[in-house]
């Protein structure tokens, strides 16, 4: 399966906390390792920048950022302990790094993908109240609360069917993700979800069946992995005359921001907003 599909897979646990800070401390961490590309643009977004010494080689944004050849798919502890962090952030515990890093006395933040923007709001502020900037993550929230809400409103209901791509093989996401919720806001009908015999959320299509169903948004989150883009969607064979590359309803969605559950959510709800309301007016 492509590369990307393990970010986006793990669309599926709420927020916990494997380590906190003791009760009635007034310190907040000044040495954080980010080895969650969503918790870095979190940490950035909220203005704890400053305090992140190092972020895992998958965290492509902000381009500020302190990049490392840490992974957070195969964390070493000694190579995360060698930054001497007084905050770790993670997404998984892979290779049991959790107890390796709090047997060193590091303390740990476990945030895994959120399930919904719910989930997403609660991991901002999380972060905001253990690194010391609870009003700047609130003041985040909400902005990004109204901006969703904003896009949401300004866009008429229809009766429309939506293809997301993850990738050229077709794979594709259903309405009970993260991703998928997106869609749901708006009102589409995801035609991954009658296809997901597995129940997996992320089915694979074949280009026959996308054909069948003819979409009216056909949204690409593969253009930056695998470069492609409404030009290659129209040469797949018999896909020209599908409704979405007919009306000229094939967005790109950057791979980070469509694979992510942070604050760039919002730019991904805006462009199918934006869409959206350009065929309803055609």
């Amino acid at each position: 399966m492509f590369h990307r599909l393990t970010l986006v897979v793990a669309f599926a646990a709420a927020v916990s906390v494997l380590s906190i800070h003791p009760a009635g401390a007034a310190t907040f961490p000044h040495r954080i390792v980010s080895l969650s590309p969503t918790a870095t643009e979190s940490l950035f977004a909220i203005g704890a920048g400053a305090q992140v010494v190092a972020v895992d080689d998958q965290s492509d944004y902000p381009k500020r950022a302190p990049h490392t050849t840490l992974s957070g798919y195969t964390p070493n502890v000694e190579a995360i302990a060698g930054y001497r962090p007084d905050l770790v952030v993670l997404s998984g515990d892979a290779n049991d790094v959790v107890a390796g890093l709090r047997k060193l006395g590091i303390r740990v933040l476990l945030q895994p993908a959120a399930t919904n923007l719910a989930g997403t709001y609660a991991q901002i502020t999380q972060l905001g109240k253990i690194t010391g900037h609870a009003r700047t993550a609130s003041a985040l929230v909400k902005r990004m609360k109204k901006a969703i809400a904003k896009a949401v409103k300004a866009t008429p209901k229809r009766k429309l069917s939506v293809y997301h791509e993850l990738d050229p093989t077709y794979y594709s996401a259903t309405s009970k993700t993260f991703i998928g919720r997106i869609y749901t806001m708006f009102g589409l009908r995801n035609i991954a979800d009658a296809a997901d015999s597995s129940g997996t959320g992320y089915p694979q299509l074949s280009g026959e069946y996308i054909i069948s169903e003819n979409p009216n948004l056909i949204v690409l989150a593969d253009t930056r992995c695998c470069g492609q883009s409404a030009a290659s969607v129209a040469r797949r064979p018999g896909w020209n005359g599908l409704r979405a590359v007919r009306t000229g309803a094939v967005i790109g969605i950057d791979d980070s921001v469509a694979s992510r559950w942070g604050p760039r959510i919002v730019q991904f709800v805006q462009s199918v907003g934006r869409t959206l309301r350009k065929l309803a007016g055609s």
